[in-house]
């Protein structure tokens, strides 16, 4: 089987799909990868073949910008102008000229990739879409079916006023039951898949050894889109946690100078990027935007949280998380450094935090292998387009 993996957007949207392929890869499989020119040295840095496929959505200059209060109308215009207009007919089109040469068996996609679901739907190829929107809530028929059943339209397939193509085949969801927005409930063909963690990798610091100590470790990241687009927020992140009895690793992304932010003490280390894989089994706080990948990844290690939601799916990430009482939620426009202090203070010492994280981590750990997901992928592409996703 020849199966093509295909995303919309950067990091966010990628590794949900890394486990998934990597299971496929072991069953005896070819797989490549299809995603932004910006992304394809990521993708082959993870070990993927990489196809660059258009749809532009991340940044070529790294300039930072000002942070701007979270405005929804603005990010629905995002999914839906972006996502699902101008990203959408780009990659439709990348994406049947790159069927059209690799000739894949089956398509998986992430769950804004709507592009590849049209193109799959063209070239009558079975496709599986994989959530990398954590809580839900972005992806509504309201917002974006309107784009979608144009850009339908152009390829000469029927309307589609229900996003049927979203779901028609088999929804992966690598999050966690309890952490899903119950207005926004999985699909019926819905199946879940355990998120993985970046594979551990070898690191010879001495810096890392020698911090991962008896303190508690504290994780401060943006990620790697809204770092640029948070004017002085990590000035702020790190001058309030630099004063907690703690060591502190802050990671600023590739476009930021870790010089910029001036001498530190000995606890502090600022880094561009360090695995997360290295950091979250050994944290006792994550301090973050709340964007999908990073809260899942924190709350499968049980470490609770400080989150910071500028934009995306981030402020609905925040929300489902104060309502599990895993994290305190500031707002990134306003908080000073000393209230980032004093959150970090109050989580680090609140044993239901951590408790309730714990709870979230046993919920993860008891889902599903993604190599349980490989023979529905296979009934998929052997033409059992309706029985797939009932065999879990």
């Amino acid at each position: 089987m020849r199966v093509l993996f295909s995303f919309a957007g950067g990091s966010g949207h990628f590794l949900p799909l890394v486990p998934l392929a990597r299971a496929v890869r072991a069953a005896g499989h070819e797989i490549a990868f299809a995603g932004q020119p910006a992304m394809t040295e990521t993708v082959g840095t993870a070990g993927f073949a990489a196809f660059a496929t258009g749809g532009e959505t991340l940044r070529t200059a790294p300039a930072r910008t000002p942070l701007l209060a979270y405005d929804a109308a603005r990010e629905d215009r995002a999914v839906r102008d972006g996502f699902a207009g101008t990203v959408a007919r780009d990659r439709a089109g990348a994406l049947l000229d790159l069927c059209g040469r690799w000739r894949p068996d089956l398509l998986v996609c992430d769950e804004m990739d709507f592009g590849a679901m049209v193109a799959a739907e063209r070239l009558g190829l079975p496709h599986a879409s994989v959530l990398v929107i954590a809580a839900g809530a972005l992806v509504r028929p309201d917002l974006v079916a309107a784009p979608l059943n144009a850009l339908r339209a152009a390829h000469g397939l029927a309307p589609d006023p229900d996003l049927a193509m979203l779901h028609r085949h088999l929804v992966l969801s690598p999050v966690p039951p309890s952490f899903r927005n119950p207005a926004h409930p999985l699909p019926a063909a819905a199946r879940l898949i355990r998120p993985a963690a970046e594979q551990a990798v070898a690191d010879g610091s001495t810096w890392l050894a020698a911090l991962l100590t008896d303190r508690p470790v504290v994780y401060a990241t943006l990620g790697t889109v809204f770092h640029l687009e948070s004017g002085d927020l990590l000035e702020r992140v790190v001058a309030g946690l630099r004063d907690l009895p703690v060591n502190l690793i802050v990671t600023v992304g590739r476009e930021i100078d870790p010089a910029a932010f001036g001498p530190q003490p000995a606890h502090v280390r600022i880094e561009r990027y360090v695995p997360q894989s290295l950091l979250l089994p050994r944290c006792s706080l994550m301090v973050s935007q709340a964007g999908s990948g990073g809260v899942i990844g924190a709350l499968a290690h049980g470490v609770p949280m400080v989150l910071l939601p500028i934009g995306a799916d981030q402020p609905a990430n925040a929300e489902r998380c104060a309502a599990l009482g895993v994290a305190r939620v500031l707002d990134p426009v306003g908080c000073s450094p000393e209230a980032v202090r004093e959150a970090a203070r109050a989580v680090l010492a609140d044993p239901a935090c951590r408790l309730a994280a714990a709870r979230v981590a046993r919920e993860i750990a008891a889902m599903p292998d993604p190599a349980q997901a490989v023979p529905l992928l296979e009934g998929l592409a052997a033409g059992d387009h309706g029985n797939a996703a009932k065999r879990q």
